[in-house]
């Protein structure tokens, strides 16, 4: 990525929801995980492959190895394999299905979508957009009000370019994204006389 989601990008999505918000009736809600799942099991895997290659190693190669660090070759391999693949988002992605990965990112979507109070806005205008980068996969969630005053051909365009900037998450790729979402939610949802804000500004991130 030629910049990262540092607070100079945070900033910017802050006021790219500002603005947005300013021009349309709908709640926006911007989320930016570093992963949605553990995937212990990968870094497992990982671990199991190298030991079992370190014992084929010591037991088929050319050379002399005292019996009693086997074993211990063995576990400092899986450990080492363990720590490589919990640092390693290649890794873990190599050794867990699509599916697994868009499983995770869809449950941990639609668990914010409810406990962030995004499905209770008044007009039921709340919008979700979740970034999971670990699994290069975007997730965007409307409630009914949304779905109701949006084509169906406009919702899909935004939605397909969405998940294609997901794919390849660049900061500014995602903004572009989001800016073209506002352009069509002002489009089918101006604002009313009011326009509440229901539901903070701030993106929320977790890139530990």
């Amino acid at each position: 990525m030629k910049r990262k989601f540092d607070k100079t990008i945070r900033d910017e999505l802050a006021q790219t929801i500002r603005d947005i918000e300013c021009d349309c009736s709908a709640e926006l809600i911007v989320a930016v995980r570093a992963r949605s799942g553990s995937y212990r099991h990968a870094d497992l895997t990982v671990g199991a492959i190298l030991a079992m290659a370190t014992l084929i190693f010591i037991l088929y190669a050319p050379f002399n190895f005292e019996p009693h660090w086997v074993p211990i070759d063995s576990v400092l391999a899986f450990v080492l394999g363990y720590f490589i693949s919990a640092r390693s988002n290649a890794l873990r992605r190599l050794f867990t299905s699509k599916k697994t990965r868009r499983g995770q990112v869809r449950v941990h979507a639609a668990a914010m979508f409810y406990e962030a109070g995004i499905a209770n806005t008044a007009a039921e205008t709340g919008v979700l957009v979740y970034l999971s980068l670990m699994e290069r996969r975007l997730e965007l969630i409307a409630d009914r009000g949304i779905l109701k005053a949006v084509p169906p051909v406009e919702w899909n365009g935004v939605l397909a370019e969405l998940h294609r900037v997901g794919r390849g998450p660049d900061p500014d790729a995602f903004i572009d994204a989001l800016k073209r979402l506002g352009g069509v939610l002002a489009q089918c949802l101006p604002p009313d006389a009011e326009n509440p804000n229901e539901l903070p500004d701030q993106p929320y991130f977790d890139l530990k």
